[in-house]
């Protein structure tokens, strides 16, 4: 069986209000990337883990989605996919409750059914989508 992994990181110095951090991925893509609390509940400049997950979907959906109309014999092109993740605050904590993906496509040749059809496929079988029926493990040790 085939397998592919990536790193992403984070550092962070200070309390989680006061504090800040840096992300980092593998790629380099991101490369001591801020973020903060008040990049995250505010508007302060850097990035936050919620608008990385809606990217992440919105890329990986929307990649998905040109596989299998190329796979089904329309080349897509263009293919624009906006994800919208609500988050809300739940007794002590935050829960990501919802992603809204909103896809525009030019497609020639194929019909409005068979790009929802495909477009819902996609949706349902892109790894972002998948992700949160995961095996999540953790390993913690103290320095």
């Amino acid at each position: 069986m085939a397998s592919i992994r990536r790193t992403g990181s984070a550092r962070w110095q200070g309390t989680g209000k006061e504090g800040k951090g840096t992300l980092a991925t593998q790629s380099g893509t991101l490369r001591d990337t801020p973020y903060s609390a008040t990049a995250r509940f505010g508007d302060a400049q850097g990035t936050n883990p919620e608008e990385l997950i809606a990217a992440a979907h919105a890329g990986c959906f929307t990649m998905a989605l040109a596989f299998k109309l190329s796979g089904a014999g329309h080349a897509p092109e263009t293919l624009s996919t906006e994800a919208r993740l609500s988050m809300e605050q739940e007794g002590g904590g935050w829960t990501i409750k919802a992603i809204a993906l909103t896809l525009r496509g030019k497609v020639p040749g194929v019909s409005a059914e068979e790009f929802r059809r495909l477009a819902e496929e996609a949706k349902a079988t892109c790894p972002v989508s998948r992700v949160l029926k995961a095996e999540i493990t953790l390993e913690a040790a103290l320095e």
